[in-house]
């Protein structure tokens, strides 16, 4: 169904084609060619990552981190249930049992007062997702996965260049991965990264992503010939995605910036229904910086939130749910999960609604969202 105001248009930025045509007549169009280490080698530097290996998806990225968790069958490891099915996909493929916790009414980020009672002699990885681009309070779980030696593995795909205590997001954990979804802040179509910041994991991530083999000590010189060393898969991006990222990378910041005054406007448009406590937005803790990747609101029920949507929808504008929590999911119920299970996570998805926002959003349009939510609430 087409809308006036739809939920999302991915932004081009403008070099997207020339970056393109670039690769095609230098004649890489697989992987690994000048935009594909390019790429990897601005986001080590402007975010501080020890090494970045660009992939086809976020997704990739968190089944290779699930490799390098070395899972063996009846691992577990510990996730909010309120976010995307990638991040327990990943580890599920592994064979480990995903293990939920509830989430903060807050931020909406897994709790990381809960994460210690969660604990098996199974337990093999702590998995914050970074919601909304706002982060998960790191320090308490990297002490706690210190203590317990356990990996923690950053799903940061909604968290490309926000911060925690000014450390990128993706930066911070072992592992950490970004997504360049067209639904993202910066986007070539699919694309994603696995972030490695622990380097005991470099060299076996290197081979993994090579399909097991040992073929990048080759490209270096560092062996004669190559071979099959390790499992792995082609987790290897398409060089035009990335030249088309690169593209979107060098408008990091203006980007950003965009996305900061439609957040900024959405919040003080809607200020005084806040007030009047007909709704809530976004939370954002003093020692965090969002990257702005959306602007949701919570109503006071389902249905508030469902007749809503549909009062939206009658004015041609697109507003959108977030996650069916994972643990109600049928996989889910599978591992024992129920109705009443993460009393949080239930109640907030169940009341939220994402406004619609990207870097063209006009301002006319804004206020044609804003004013349909104010008359919906009778102001």
């Amino acid at each position: 169904m087409a809308h006036r105001i739809p939920f999302n248009k991915p932004y081009v930025s403008g070099k997207e084609l020339e970056y393109v045509s670039r690769a095609i007549a230098a004649g890489e169009i697989a992987a690994d060619g000048r935009f594909t280490k390019g790429c990897a080698r601005f986001l080590e530097e402007r975010f501080g990552i020890a090494k970045v290996l660009m992939m086809p998806s976020c997704t990739a990225g968190l089944e290779m981190a699930a490799l390098l968790c070395d899972l063996a069958p009846g691992d577990e490891v510990i996730m909010p249930s309120y976010t995307f099915v990638s991040t327990a996909n990943a580890f599920v493929r592994a064979g480990a049992r995903p293990v939920f916790v509830d989430i903060r009414p807050d931020t909406l980020n897994m709790d990381e007062s809960l994460v210690e009672a969660a604990f098996s002699e199974r337990t093999k990885a702590i998995v914050p997702v970074h919601y909304a681009g706002v982060a998960c309070e790191m320090d308490p779980l990297l002490g706690l996965a210190k203590k317990r030696g356990v990996l923690v593995v950053e799903d940061a795909a909604q968290g490309v260049h926000a911060y925690y205590r000014d450390r990128a997001l993706g930066s911070i954990g072992d592992l950490g991965a970004y997504s360049f979804h067209d639904t993202k802040n910066y986007v070539s179509g699919e694309g994603g990264t696995l972030n490695i910041n622990n380097r005991a994991l470099l060299e076996r991530a290197e081979i993994i992503r090579d399909k097991g083999t040992n073929r990048q000590k080759f490209f270096r010189g560092e062996i004669d010939k190559y071979t099959w060393v390790d499992v792995g898969s082609s987790f290897l991006p398409a060089e035009l995605a990335c030249a088309f990222l690169q593209a979107q990378l060098e408008q990091l910041d203006p980007i950003l910036e965009r996305r900061r005054a439609i957040h900024e406007r959405y919040a003080d448009r809607l200020a005084p229904l806040e007030k009047s406590g007909v709704l809530r937005g976004p939370r954002v803790p003093a020692h965090c910086r969002q990257n702005y990747h959306m602007f949701y609101i919570l109503l006071h029920s389902e249905q508030a939130r469902e007749g809503l949507a549909s009062h939206l929808r009658q004015k041609g504008i697109q507003a959108v749910s977030h996650y069916v929590p994972l643990h109600l999911s049928p996989m889910g119920r599978k591992w024992g999960y129920e109705d009443g299970s993460l009393p949080i996570t239930e109640d907030l998805s169940a009341r939220l609604l994402r406004l619609p926002m990207w870097f063209g959003l006009s301002n006319q349009e804004q206020d044609e969202v804003c004013d349909a939510i104010i008359e919906f609430a009778g102001g």
